[in-house]
């Protein structure tokens, strides 16, 4: 049980639970990019070969590795790379972990903790966070993809990114769903909702400010988009992701 930094690709022969307070990570597996926000927790199936970024300064970061189990086959939960919200009591258990390092021994009294936690998360973890954006190594789409970040604020069209690389919109269609199964509107709506995540927690930002400089030229319409992919409003996620829990206050 440890905290985890920014290591190149690696992978664990257990299950991975890593929690952020106050901050953003970024888990990045071979496939797809993960955003992992706060007041969230991402479990990483063993043996899947996986990074972290903490890109955004945290309060807390905690990360927390189960034995992998024969009894795990018969639940889905502990197979998939997931991103879920945190309960009230899952907060509290991982709190309580805090005192704890290093490795944690069958026959204990915290080993019977961390077993019950591993026990629970699949009873509350049922409505994972559908933000994640597929990643291309093809070398084609990688300039698209660096392009589209590096402008996301921009009036992005399938038109403008098919004009600026010389290619036609069924090309680009095709090529977005080949190499990562996504279409160009839904990668492009997904890589603002990460973006518009991060500025909400790292600035000052007004809503309407985030709006405009994640593409959005309407408040309502970069409000409810944020809605459906998060189940929050941006004014809630703010308040959310920068509160602090009580142990970590001053």
């Amino acid at each position: 049980m440890k905290t985890e930094h920014h290591f190149p690709f690696h992978k664990h022969n257990k299950g991975q639970l890593t929690y952020v307070e106050g901050g953003a990570a970024f888990l990045y597996t071979r496939e797809k990019t993960y955003f992992l926000p706060a007041r969230h927790y991402m479990w990483v199936p063993a043996g899947v070969e996986h990074y972290f970024a903490h890109r955004y300064p945290a309060n807390y970061v905690r990360s927390i590795y189960f034995f992998t189990e024969k009894e795990d086959a018969n639940e889905p939960f502990y197979s998939t790379t997931g991103i879920y919200p945190v309960t009230n009591l899952l907060l509290e258990m991982l709190l309580f972990t805090s005192r704890w390092e290093g490795n944690i021994m069958p026959g204990t009294k915290p080993f019977t903790f961390i077993k019950a936690m591993k026990y629970l998360l699949p009873e509350i973890s049922t409505s994972p966070l559908p933000i994640t954006l597929p990643t291309s190594d093809n070398p084609r789409m990688s300039p698209i993809l660096r392009f589209i970040q590096e402008n996301i604020a921009e009036p992005l069209t399938m038109e403008t990114v098919c004009q600026k690389f010389n290619t036609s919109e069924r090309t680009l269609t095709r090529l977005f769903r080949s190499t990562m199964d996504i279409s160009f509107f839904q990668y492009l709506k997904i890589a603002r909702m990460s973006r518009a995540m991060g500025y909400l927690m790292e600035t000052d930002k007004t809503i309407s400010e985030i709006a405009w400089d994640t593409g959005y030229n309407s408040v309502s319409a970069f409000s409810n988009t944020f809605f459906k992919l998060t189940g929050r409003r941006p004014s809630d996620y703010q308040h959310l992701s920068k509160s602090i829990p009580p142990e970590e206050e001053a």
